[in-house]
């Protein structure tokens, strides 16, 4: 019986072993892509998620917090970076080309994609889970199909400056649940770098501004007993320390989930 209870124990823990084992190694992330541009191409692993030929998230949205990504100025070209890309929300916006040339079914080609979302698959040093749209838009016309049954794919890719169509302008939506003593407000659309590391805000009147607070993704936000006086001037840096000021863009009578649109954005 001892006997039996010892084989038993030696091929449980001989399946244990077998099971840690199994898998792809995890791969620790690499350092952060900053906003130095150049022309050289890095290694990394591309994959997909969402509907075929989806934006992505199936609310749209992402853990930048941004929402209609399907719609312009994205167009559903987006993508989820590792903790190197997404850099704990700060990467929100960034903007990168990619291009596979392997399987056969890749064009070599580069593609122009967004930072909307996050992933923490430790399977690259830096990782790319696109939406569908995107990742199909790596490959030879008519191929984008037999691209995305690959699945996990070797790509390249390099930071970009982000470009958008004239007509779009940086955009402020102000958070759910914003009140005067409490204002949170998503950034988005911000040409340049693309993505924001410090956002402050003045009052009207006043030559004061206050710095908000990270608080998830791209939205950044402020508690203060005193309460806050529209309207509200926004001043907006991006990783290179550009400063945007975008002048009284929220109103005197703001509301809470609205959306406001400046007249500013990165030449």
């Amino acid at each position: 019986m001892a006997s039996s209870c010892l084989l038993l124990a030696c091929v449980v823990a001989a399946a244990m072993v077998s099971a840690v084992s199994c898998g792809p190694p995890k791969v620790p992330p690499g350092p952060n892509i900053t906003a130095a541009y150049g022309k050289q191409w890095l290694e990394a692993r591309g994959t997909w998620y969402g509907k075929p030929k989806g934006a992505g998230p199936n609310d749209n949205g992402g853990a930048c917090g941004y929402k209609d990504v399907d719609k312009a100025p994205f167009l559903g070209m987006n993508s989820c970076g590792n903790d190197p890309i997404f850099k704990d929300g700060k990467g929100c916006g960034s903007c990168f080309e990619v291009k596979c040339s392997k399987p056969e079914a890749c064009s070599d080609k580069p593609v122009i994609i967004h930072i909307t979302d996050m992933n923490t698959e430790p399977i690259a040093a830096y990782h790319f889970d696109l939406s569908g749209h995107a990742f199909g838009a790596m490959a030879k016309e008519g191929k984008d199909e037999e691209l995305r049954k690959a699945g996990i794919i070797d790509m390249q890719f390099r930071r970009v400056r982000c470009k958008y169509p004239g007509e779009t302008k940086v955009t402020f939506h102000v958070e759910k649940g914003s009140n005067p003593n409490y204002f949170a407000v998503l950034v988005k659309y911000v040409g340049g770098d693309g993505d924001v590391v410090k956002v402050e805000l003045k009052e009207k009147g006043s030559e004061e501004w206050k710095p908000l607070n990270e608080s998830w993704g791209a939205i950044w936000r402020i508690d203060t007993p005193k309460p806050l006086k529209g309207p509200f001037s926004l001043r907006v840096t991006t990783e290179s320390d550009q400063k945007l000021v975008a002048n009284d863009v929220i109103p005197n009578n703001w509301k809470a989930d609205a959306l406001y649109k400046s007249e500013i954005q990165v030449d």
